[in-house]
C-alpha cells in the first residue's frame, strides 16, 4: 500500500480516491488498486502526483529506509 500517498490525498488535500483517479484521467478501481500496491502507477502518473503535491517522486514512492539522508 502506498501510505504515505493515502495521508497525502486524504489529509492534505483532502481528496477522495475518486478525484485522484480524474486528476490522472484513469478510473476509480484502477486508482483504488494502484494506491493499495495491487499494481503499480506509471511514470507519468507518478510525475503527476509529484506536482500535484509539490514533492518528489521519491518522497511519496520510495519507502523511507531507501530515501537519501534516511536511516
Amino acid at each position: 500500500m502506498q501510505s504515505r500517498l493515502y495521508d497525502l490525498r486524504k489529509h492534505v488535500k483532502g481528496m477522495t480516491q475518486q478525484q485522484m483517479a480524474d486528476y490522472l484521467n484513469i478510473s476509480t478501481k484502477a486508482y483504488r488498486d494502484k494506491e493499495n500496491g495491487k499494481n503499480q502507477f506509471t511514470q507519468d502518473e507518478m510525475f503527476a502526483i509529484s506536482e500535484l503535491f509539490n514533492l518528489n517522486i521519491d518522497t511519496i514512492f520510495l519507502p523511507r529506509k531507501f530515501q537519501i539522508g534516511t536511516k
